[in-house]
């Protein structure tokens, strides 16, 4: 449990950063996909007004970053805010990213992997990977795990726990489990244990003449962030950093711009409550600071308390599966000694 059951899906991100305030003094945050107007600027906000000794904020585009640490700067000016610039589709750009980190501090905090992406037609990363799946797993996978030496130092002179990865999943990862068969998507055959839930409503059952359903392949991605997280929890606990992935709500951002209307109208007609940036940020706070999650709880967190995830999300053996696939495509090993 939380140490605060009060908190509900309409309690703000400034309200969970003022909460847990000596939490968040003096630590070192990195939040990657910030931009203005979506979850990644009010989290970013949120962490500021609380003295942090330094805020990184990573993403891909200077002008949309820098405009969020300009209004950081106006509304607390003696907070530090650094920009890296950070394609998370990109293999390459994140190793020069966790570079560019490592020359601004020797440790890290706090981690949140706020960062996604949704399409609706076919594209891949660099590397030839689904894009979705490379930029919402893979990206966040490879990036979490060169942190970890950073991570590791702050660690080490924190209390067990304190020191947190914080993964940004979605509700929609209740649509299909992880496609091992044919994580790209190409056409193969899938077993029915691999295959998303059928029929899907509406607009979300639309595959384009090429095969590709953006939703599906959406709702894969926020699988494996929570198979993801499950195996990170365990391989980074001897180190004592703890890790947990969350819902953050149903937020209109422009997460969505490439979505048609129809699509739109189909997230309207299946989201309960609709919460502002600010609320969707307090989920993000609260797995990332609050004292009473220092000792492994659960895993999955929505609307500020621990929830379950769908079954097939939580599953060990697949997490240990996609980790071992994951470091295949990164073409990397990752091993921690206490």
């Amino acid at each position: 449990m939380t140490s605060h059951p009060e908190f509900t899906e309409k309690t703000t991100g400034m309200t969970v950063a003022e909460t847990f305030a000596d939490q968040l003094r003096g630590k070192t945050v990195v939040i990657t996909g910030v931009s203005p107007k979506g979850i990644g600027a009010s989290t970013a906000l949120a962490f500021a007004s609380q003295a942090p000794a330094l805020l990184i904020l990573a993403s891909r585009t200077r002008a949309r970053v820098e405009e969020v640490a300009a209004d950081i700067h106006a509304k607390h000016p003696s907070t530090r805010v650094e920009i890296v610039l950070l394609d998370l589709s990109s293999q390459a750009d994140i190793r020069r990213a966790v570079a560019d980190i490592a020359k601004l501090t020797p440790r890290v905090d706090i981690l949140v992997n706020n960062a996604g992406i949704v399409v609706t037609t076919r594209q891949a990363t660099p590397e030839g990977i689904e894009l979705q799946f490379g930029t919402n797993h893979i990206g966040p996978f490879l990036f979490t795990n060169l942190l970890i030496p950073l991570l590791r130092n702050a660690a080490k002179t924190s209390p067990a726990g304190a020191t947190r990865v914080v993964t940004l999943t979605s509700g929609g990862h209740r649509l299909s489990p992880m496609r091992f068969s044919d994580y790209n998507f190409e056409g193969k055959e899938v077993p029915p244990g691999e295959d998303h839930v059928k029929p899907l409503p509406g607009a979300f059952g639309k595959f384009n003449p090429d095969g590709y359903n953006g939703i599906v392949t959406y709702a894969i991605s926020k699988t494996a962030n929570i198979l993801f997280t499950v195996e990170l929890q365990k391989r980074v606990k001897a180190l004592g950093i703890a890790a947990y992935v969350l819902h953050p709500g149903t937020i209109e951002t422009d997460l969505g711009r490439d979505q048609d209307e129809e699509l739109t109208a189909q997230f309207y007609k299946v989201a309960l409550y609709w919460k502002t940036p600010d609320e969707g940020s307090s989920t993000t706070l609260v797995a990332a600071l609050d004292p009473a999650l220092n000792e492994t709880k659960g895993l999955y967190i929505s609307d500020c308390q621990i929830a379950d995830s769908a079954p097939h999300a939580s599953d060990p053996v697949a997490a240990e599966r996609l980790w071992k696939l994951s470091e295949e495509l990164v073409g990397e090993k990752f091993s921690f000694e206490a």
